[in-house]
């Protein structure tokens, strides 16, 4: 059977190609912005990639085509496909009609931390040798790919986005799933360009909820206020709870301030001194992550004290504070971040791990809700813990980022050419400082531009 993929370099449309081809489907796709690391996984899975939208693509005519969200009426192959009455699904639906039944379902969802917190979770179970299945929207670096079937009688992960499924389907994805275990992990305002407001975003996170069963577990994040609200509105299954509130059964005690070392806390006793996540990740927010992962696995049988031994192996998903290089000890890190919470939490982390040198941020606000200017008030503050901030603005970008700038105390500054950015951030850096660099798109291949210009200045 032949799959076509409308949009398949997207996260969870590549993943998805990559479940179909391991089940045995003949698959292509297409898409009009193509960068890695996924379009380099579907070419190494042998994958047809046609890049750009187009009648054509249909040929040869497949039995059916999958498509993914970004797709909208009025695109060329959308058109047609509806004009040639080709079968058509969304992705979830997909997922769940052909590779969910009968699976131990995990569900990862928040409005940060997903990739992340999905990725331990599926690192867990693979270290306690269950092999589980996943599809997460990003590459775990500890498995090199985003998405596997793993074993038939092992859970299956899936990071539960709650952005809209497709543009016949305006459900968040995460319904599709019908997890037995959820983590609801956090959830702010996020998406501008589907929800109206937060209380839109709490109803479709309530519809996750509605569909975990009683003899399942939710795990959810205790000093979510907007969470609160979710279950308020009702809830079947039993809740435990996880962060720092005392009355918590889950909560992690620091033992490093940048949160490289914590003691992990279950049922309001500590456990022997083997139970210490002591690993490479900094931030609060990914020892948050980690705690998640851990009640997680610790429901599907797994050791605690086993489960944070097993962290110290853990290796950050692709774009997530991955070092992509140092040159003349300058480093340069790629990370996901493009929101404000997201931004500050990072640079909190990475701040709390930089005893020298200095901290420079690079930020492209690329995604739907930075484009329309939602969050603009918050984002000056985002970069509090950077030394200093290089924003770029892009084109199709109708706001200006200066108001933003004038608002930070710190040195900002403005560049709207990525060459220009570039060579900013050289003659800027120096040893022992950290360059992070912030977007959810592949910014015009800017770090490895910037590694060879600062190894043709500093090599």
């Amino acid at each position: 059977m032949h799959l076509h993929i409308l949009g398949i370099c997207g996260t969870f449309m590549g993943s998805l190609a990559l479940l179909a081809r391991e089940l045995g489907f003949q698959v292509s796709g297409s898409d009009a912005d193509v960068y890695p690391p996924m379009s380099t996984q579907l070419e190494e899975a042998g994958i047809a990639l046609r890049e750009g939208y187009a009648v054509a693509n249909l040929v040869p005519r497949p039995d059916l085509v999958i498509v993914g969200n970004a797709l909208s009426r009025g695109n060329l192959e959308v058109e047609a496909v509806l004009n040639q009455g080709l079968p058509y699904v969304s992705g979830p639906q997909w997922l769940a009609e052909h590779v969910l039944p009968g699976r131990r379902v995990i569900a990862v969802a928040g409005t940060h931390g997903k990739t992340t917190t999905a990725s331990l979770l599926a690192w867990l179970l693979e270290s306690a040798g269950l092999a589980p299945g996943f599809l997460i929207g990003g590459v775990p670096r500890n498995f090199g790919i985003s998405a596997r079937l793993g074993a038939a009688e092992a859970p299956f992960v899936v990071e539960a986005d709650e952005y809209d499924t497709a543009f016949f389907d305006k459900r968040s994805k995460f319904v599709h799933y019908r997890p037995e275990i959820a983590i609801l992990g956090n959830l702010e305002f996020d998406h501008a360009d589907i929800f109206a407001d937060l209380a839109a975003i709490e109803r479709q996170f309530h519809h996750l909820v509605r569909t975990v069963p009683g003899r399942g577990k939710l795990l959810v994040a205790d000093d979510e206020p907007a969470l609160d609200r979710v279950l308020a509105q009702g809830c079947w299954t039993p809740v435990e709870r996880l962060g720092g509130a005392p009355s918590s059964p889950w909560r992690f005690a620091l033992e490093r301030d940048d949160a490289s070392r914590f003691r992990v806390i279950h049922q309001q006793a500590e456990v022997d001194e083997d139970a210490v996540v002591d690993w490479p990740l900094t931030g609060t927010h990914n020892a948050r992550n980690a705690l998640a992962a851990l009640a997680a696995a610790h429901a599907c049988g797994i050791d605690l004290a086993r489960g944070c031994a097993a962290l110290a192996r853990f290796e950050t998903p692709r774009r997530r504070q991955e070092v992509r290089g140092e040159v003349a000890g300058i480093q340069v890190i790629d990370d996901f971040a493009h929101h404000p919470t997201a931004i500050a939490t990072t640079l909190e982390g990475l701040r709390a791990a930089t005893t020298r040198g200095r901290l420079l941020a690079v930020i492209e606000p690329r995604s739907n809700t930075m484009r329309l200017g939602t969050l603009s008030a918050r984002l000056a503050a985002s970069v509090a813990a950077a030394d200093q901030s290089f924003w770029y603005q892009p084109a199709g970008l109708d706001w200006s980022l200066e108001s933003v700038l004038s608002a930070i105390p710190q040195p900002a500054r403005l560049v709207s050419d990525i060459d220009a950015l570039v060579a900013e951030l050289v003659a800027e850096a120096r040893p022992l400082d950290r360059i992070v660099v912030m977007s959810n798109g592949g910014f015009g291949g800017i770090h490895e531009k910037l590694l060879s210009a600062l190894e043709v200045a500093h090599g």
